[in-house]
């Protein structure tokens, strides 16, 4: 088994998008033979007598929730992005694994990577995907239902990696190869004449920025209020969305003043001529 944990996203669109190999639709209907597992939590939000299966946009719109009830939720870095998405597949001489068996896999990897605690009753949403041969998806909202964010263990990389072989073992799949960890870059040494370029380019970063928070939390209500009825609704949408946009040409703005900044050398005021010794002889 050779699993992925991709760069989190601000939106769980993409990540279920690509698990489900077409585009997010209020139209198609998931089964439990797609969504193989979920939270633990997911049965309290659901009433007896209601639906079970639902859309791909509503499944979307579920793991979306959160970043709009906690606008201002964020990780100890200030990022925003609180989508994960946990890609794994199976070797292709590997044979076909049941419902079961993929949601043993899905629940185990979700514990691996912190996502699911037993017997915590605020944790975080998560589904599990398997709409593709050999595939499955761990989509996940790193905010928790008391609005903290979910601080993944340390090391999560190598707890992933040492269940995998556990499940590979279990299941009886054939095991993954092994490759040497690549080496951390060292940082660059930061220094006094790009500090202010470096401030700049915090406000302007598309992913940890302030007001890429902001553009996001736009976006989402725009996207939301043109599902919803109501006359005015694609007017209202329309606008939020120009604001969007204005704040976007705003980041690129701050990113251009940022990189013109960093190349702009302090000048050196020129060094004193070196006063030479005279040498005064006797008359």
């Amino acid at each position: 088994m050779i699993f992925q944990v991709h760069e989190r996203t601000h939106t769980p669109h993409d990540p279920l998008t690509a698990a489900l190999g077409r585009p997010v639709s209020p139209d198609d209907g998931l089964t439990e033979y797609t969504v193989v597992a979920h939270w633990p939590g997911l049965d309290s939000y659901t009433l007896e007598d209601e639906q079970k299966v639902w859309t791909s946009a509503q499944w979307a719109d579920h793991l979306e929730d959160p970043l709009l009830e906690h606008p201002f939720a964020a990780s100890p870095t200030e990022d925003r992005r609180a989508i994960l998405h946990l890609h794994a597949r199976l070797h292709h001489d590997d044979r076909d694994l049941s419902s079961a068996e993929w949601a043993e896999v899905a629940h185990r990897l979700a514990r691996a990577a912190g996502i699911e605690v037993p017997g915590d009753e605020h944790g975080c949403r998560w589904i599990a995907v398997q709409a593709q041969l050999g595939h499955l998806d761990l989509i996940a909202n790193l905010i928790r239902l008391d609005g903290e964010w979910n601080t993944q263990p340390a090391g999560v990389l190598q707890r992933l990696s040492v269940e995998a072989r556990r499940i590979e073992g279990d299941l009886r799949l054939t095991p993954a190869p092994t490759a040497p960890q690549p080496q951390a870059p060292i940082p660059p040494v930061p220094t006094a004449t790009g500090h202010l370029a470096s401030v700049l380019s915090q406000l302007a970063d598309e992913h940890a920025g302030p007001l890429a928070t902001v553009r996001s939390l736009i976006e989402h209500t725009a996207h939301r209020i043109a599902r919803q009825p109501g006359a005015t609704r694609p007017d209202t949408a329309h606008r939020l969305e120009l604001i969007a946009r204005r704040l976007h040409a705003i980041q690129q703005d701050l990113d251009t003043t940022a990189v013109h900044l960093s190349v702009v050398r302090p000048s050196v005021a020129p060094a004193p001529p070196a006063v030479r010794s005279a040498t005064h002889r006797s008359p």
